[in-house]
C-alpha cells in the first residue's frame, strides 16, 4: 500500500485528499461491504460519499451495465438515445416539477452550474442567495456559491453571492428559539436581506447540508422563503445532489420536508441515481429550460451506459421501496446512536433523516468543535471493520453516516456497535 500511496503523492494533487492516516485501497464490494487490497473486509456506512445508493454490486445494474456496453457506449447527445429520454421520462415524472425538462450531466458540481446558468439567464441577474454552511460542488461557479470556508479556495467567482440565515438549526443567532421562531427569524432576515440589493436570479439550497455534516432548518423553512422569494419572482433551485431518491426516508426528495408552497423552480441530482456511474442533471420547468439561446450539448451527460445503469438502479430503487427501508432502518439506527451519544460528553448531537445521519463532537464540557476526535473515531472505526465518512462547516467535526439504502436491521446494529466502541475509546 505505502507503494502505491508513493505513487499517489508524486503524480496527483496535494489538495485531493485521502482518508486515514494509512490511506485504504478498496478492491471490491458486494452488498453493503467492501474489501481492501489486505482483503480485509468493511462495513461501508459511506457509499463512496452518498453514491453507491442501493448495494456494491447489484447484479441488475451490473447486468444493464454489461448488456449496454456489448451494444454501444456512447454517442453523444447529437444523436437520439433512447435510454436517455427513457431516464428523463421517469425523473421528470417523479421530480414534481410541471412541464419538466431533464438535462443530463456528469457530476452534481456540473448539475448546479448548469442550473446556476439557467437561473442567471432566465432572470438576467448574476447575484445568486446561498445559504451559509452550504457546498455545491467544486467548479468555479459552485465554489462562488458555497458557504463553507474548508471547501472555498477562491474568493474569485462570476456570481454575486449573498449569505442567507437558516440551514443550521442548532448554531448562529437564532438557535436559542423555537422551530416557529426560528422560521420567523430567517424569513425576516431574507425580508431584510432583497430590501438592501437589486433581486437575485435564485436561492439555492440543500434540504439537508452533506459537506456542512448533515444540518437542517425545520420542516417548512424554504416553503416560507418561497412565500417571499415568489414575490420578488425570484427561484428556488433545490440541490438534491446528496438528499435525492428517498435516502431522507420520509421523503423521496429533501425539498418536499418544504413543500407546501409548491416545488422548487429547478431542481438538481447526481450521486446515487448511477449506483457509482457518472450520472448528475437538472430538471427544470421547461420556460426556465429552455431559455438559453446559444447551443448547448453536453459530451458525456447522458451517454448510453450511465443512462442503463441510471434506469436499472432507479427501478430497483422503486420496485424494492429502498425509501421505506430508510425511513425504518435509519430510524432504528438513529435512535441507537441517540441512546449511544446521551451517554457521552463529547457528542453533541446526533441528527439526520433516514440513513443520512451526522454525529457531531466537541470537546467535553463546551460547544467547541473537536476535529482531532472526529479524525480519531474516523480510525478507530476502520480499525473495527467500519467505513464512515466526516465533514461540518465548523471545523469538520461531524461523522457523516449514509449507508447504502438497502442496508438491513442486523447490518445497521453491527455498524452502530462498532461506532459506539470507537466513540468510547476515543473518548
Amino acid at each position: 500500500m505505502s507503494d502505491l500511496y508513493d505513487r499517489h503523492k508524486a503524480v496527483l494533487p496535494d489538495w485531493l485528499a485521502l482518508y486515514y492516516k494509512d490511506p485504504l485501497e478498496i478492491t471490491h464490494g458486494e452488498g453493503r461491504h467492501v474489501w481492501d487490497a489486505d482483503g480485509k473486509k468493511y462495513l461501508d456506512f459511506f457509499g463512496g460519499i452518498l453514491t453507491t445508493m442501493t448495494a456494491h454490486a447489484l447484479p441488475e445494474v451490473t447486468k444493464a451495465v454489461s448488456e449496454q456496453a456489448g451494444r454501444i457506449i456512447h454517442s453523444s447527445t447529437l444523436y437520439l438515445n433512447r435510454p436517455m429520454v427513457e431516464l428523463a421520462e421517469r425523473i421528470a415524472h417523479l421530480s414534481g416539477i410541471p412541464d419538466a425538462r431533464v438535462f443530463f450531466t456528469t457530476s452534481g458540481t456540473e448539475a448546479n452550474d448548469t442550473a446556476l446558468l439557467l437561473a442567471t439567464t432566465y432572470r438576467r441577474s448574476n447575484q445568486i442567495l446561498a445559504m451559509r454552511n452550504s457546498y455545491h460542488g467544486r467548479s468555479f461557479s459552485a465554489i462562488g456559491i458555497t458557504g463553507n470556508r474548508g471547501w472555498s479556495p477562491t474568493s474569485l467567482s462570476p456570481l454575486q453571492t449573498l449569505y442567507v440565515h437558516g440551514g443550521v438549526r442548532t448554531r448562529g443567532p437564532f438557535a436559542h428559539l423555537s422551530d416557529a421562531d426560528f422560521i420567523a427569524a430567517c424569513v425576516e432576515d431574507l425580508r431584510d436581506l432583497l430590501g438592501h440589493t437589486r433581486p437575485p436570479a435564485a436561492l439555492i439550497a440543500e434540504p439537508i447540508q452533506g459537506v456542512g455534516g448533515f444540518t437542517s432548518p425545520p420542516d417548512g423553512l424554504y416553503a416560507a422563503f418561497r412565500d417571499v422569494l415568489q414575490e420578488h419572482c425570484i427561484l428556488w433551485i433545490a440541490d438534491e445532489v446528496q438528499t435525492g431518491w428517498g435516502r431522507t426516508g420520509d421523503h423521496f426528495w429533501g425539498w418536499q420536508a418544504h413543500g407546501q408552497s409548491g416545488p422548487p423552480d429547478i431542481l438538481t441530482f447526481a450521486k446515487g441515481i448511477g449506483n457509482g456511474m457518472s450520472i448528475g442533471g437538472v430538471v427544470a420547468r421547461a420556460e426556465i429550460m429552455n431559455c438559453l439561446d446559444a447551443n448547448s450539448i453536453s459530451t458525456f451527460g447522458g451517454t448510453q451506459i450511465t443512462m442503463a445503469a441510471g434506469l436499472a438502479n432507479l427501478t430497483y430503487l422503486l420496485e424494492h421501496d429502498l425509501q421505506g427501508n430508510a425511513r425504518r432502518v435509519g430510524g432504528l439506527l438513529m435512535e441507537r446512536l441517540r441512546a449511544v451519544g446521551a451517554q457521552l460528553p463529547g457528542v453533541r448531537e446526533v441528527r439526520g433523516r433516514g440513513l443520512m445521519i451526522g454525529v457531531e463532537l466537541v470537546r467535553p464540557g463546551t460547544d467547541e468543535a473537536d476535529p482531532d476526535a472526529a479524525a480519531a473515531v474516523l480510525e478507530a472505526a476502520r480499525d473495527g471493520g467500519l467505513l464512515i465518512g466526516k465533514g461540518g462547516g465548523h471545523n469538520t467535526s461531524v461523522l457523516r453516516i449514509a449507508p447504502p439504502l438497502s442496508l438491513t436491521v442486523a447490518e445497521a446494529e453491527e455498524g452502530a456497535a462498532i461506532l459506539e466502541q470507537a466513540l468510547r475509546d476515543v473518548q
